[in-house]
């Protein structure tokens, strides 16, 4: 039995943990009338790096947006194993597409900002910036400011901003689209590296299936109009992964899977 096999068959053996966050038959209308959102139900399980891809307008971002408590759903419901914890803006961190940063102020003060806005002591304040910015690689840029930093530093400021809060849930939109493929790669690495490091769960909008098959544990596909779920994929691969793990044939395969389905949720979306 070859490895892939055998750890298909533990992680089915295995019972299934309770979900950190369930959304219930979703959906989400604005008023305009668009209804980005119909029935959507899907479990995320602490510790999973979940990313969703799907045609534009299928709602990936309105799901994360829903889970972060910046809208509100329509009809449905979101279901917290701790219910207090999607009251609590500190438990959860969200990266925007882009970096948001306030061109004002140093790298030290955008970081800082969540933790300000809590009110949270200095010494405590100046600890937390000072590991997050560490742990993103920026602890010697402290005191740049935006105009003197790449993309992609930008974008580690921005994820550095919402690790401050030590997040239970790490919510990323699209986070690196902007970005040239070889800082894109180096920022995956990163990225794999701070959640294992960290222990929190992530769930990552993306349109690339070559991103969302190196970074996560399972992928959700969606398609549009209204958004709803219609394939699911388990990777069963260790985390985090390493350069070795595109070369590697499941790699391969699951990419080949994933596209499949992924245009199969873009002609199904063409015909509605």
């Amino acid at each position: 039995m070859n490895q892939a096999v055998l750890s298909a068959a533990l992680a089915e053996a295995m019972p299934s943990p309770a979900p950190l966050v369930s959304l219930r038959d979703v959906s989400k209308s604005f008023d305009n009338g668009t209804v980005a959102l119909e029935a959507l139900s899907l479990d995320v399980f602490e510790g999973e790096f979940l990313s969703l891809i799907g045609p534009s307008g299928c709602g990936k971002s309105t799901a994360l947006r829903l889970l972060a408590g910046l809208s509100q759903v329509s009809g449905g419901s979101i279901d917290w194993r701790d219910p207090a914890r999607g009251e609590r803006g500190r438990d959860i961190g969200f990266v925007f597409q882009e970096p948001t940063l306030m061109p004002w102020a140093s790298v030290e003060a955008n970081a800082a900002l969540p933790l300000k806005l809590l009110h949270l002591p200095a010494g405590e304040i100046r600890l937390r910036v000072e590991q997050a910015l560490a742990l993103v690689g920026l602890h010697n840029f402290r005191s740049a400011y935006p105009r003197e930093l790449s993309g992609g530093m930008k974008m580690r400021v921005s994820i550095a901003r919402a690790l401050v809060t030590r997040p239970k849930l790490l919510l990323m939109d699209e986070p690196f689209a902007a970005l040239d493929e070889i800082t894109r790669f180096r920022l995956n690495d990163d990225l794999a590296r701070l959640q294992s490091e960290l222990g929190c769960t992530v769930v990552f909008v993306t349109h690339s299936v070559y991103e969302s098959v190196y970074l996560s544990s399972r992928i959700v596909i969606m398609a549009a109009r209204p958004g709803r779920i219609v394939h699911a994929i388990d990777i069963i691969a260790p985390l985090p992964r390493e350069e070795a793990f595109r070369r590697d044939p499941l790699y391969g395969a699951v990419c080949a899977e994933a596209s499949r389905a992924l245009h199969d949720a873009m002609g199904s979306a063409d015909h509605l």
